[in-house]
């Protein structure tokens, strides 16, 4: 995962960005387009970064990643 990532991830949790709305489930601001947010839970989320990382690494055996997902980890590790 790249420190870029990390950094963003990062921002949303310090900035109010991430909701626990269930158990399982998160909405987690856009962090390039403040009108937008995902609804993300522990392994999957909306955005096109989560949806583009399988068209380019399919097959390879990489966990999808991205900011969002990263945030709600950051999240949980901090309000336990």
């Amino acid at each position: 995962m790249s420190s870029n990532t990390i950094r963003k991830a990062k921002k949303l949790v310090d900035t109010g960005g991430v909701i626990k709305i269930e158990d399982d489930l998160f909405q987690v601001k856009s962090s390039s387009d403040i009108s937008k947010s995902y609804f993300v839970t522990s392994n999957s989320c909306e955005c096109p970064g989560f949806k583009n990382f399988y068209k380019f690494h399919y097959g390879k055996g990489l966990k999808a990643n991205c900011s969002h997902l990263e945030a709600i980890r950051i999240f949980l590790k901090e309000n336990k």
